[in-house]
C-alpha cells in the first residue's frame, strides 16, 4: 500500500502528514485536463505526470505537467509556488524539471 512505502514498515493505520487523492473516476484528471491518451490502456486510463497548486477556490495557480513521469519540479518550485498560492510571495517561475533518479543519488 503507498502509505506503507511513504511511512515505512510497521506503520500500520498511521496517516501521513498530507492528504491524498484518490480518484478512481478519473474526475479531477479530467477537470485539470491530464488524461494521457497516448500512455493509457483501454483497461487502465493513466494521468499526465503534474504538481499542481490548487487554491481553496480551485483554482490552478501554479503546474507543472509532463509525459515523462522522471521529470519532476524541484521542491523549492513548489514552495514557492505554496508561498505565491497563499498570497505570501511573488508569482513563481517556471518550473524547473529534474530528473527524480538523479536527485536520490
Amino acid at each position: 500500500m503507498m502509505v506503507e512505502r511513504l511511512l515505512g514498515d510497521g506503520v500500520e493505520g498511521a496517516l501521513p502528514p498530507f492528504r491524498m487523492l484518490q480518484d478512481p473516476d478519473h474526475a479531477v484528471v479530467d477537470r485539470y485536463g491530464l488524461f494521457n491518451e497516448e500512455g493509457s490502456r483501454e483497461d487502465r486510463p493513466l494521468p499526465h505526470p503534474a504538481t499542481l497548486v490548487i487554491d481553496r477556490e480551485g483554482v490552478v495557480r501554479w503546474k507543472a505537467v509532463e509525459t515523462d513521469y522522471r521529470l519532476r519540479p524541484t521542491n523549492e518550485d513548489i514552495i514557492a509556488a505554496v508561498r505565491y498560492a497563499r498570497g505570501e510571495g511573488p508569482e513563481p517561475p517556471v518550473p524547473t524539471l529534474t530528473n527524480v533518479r538523479d536527485r536520490n543519488r
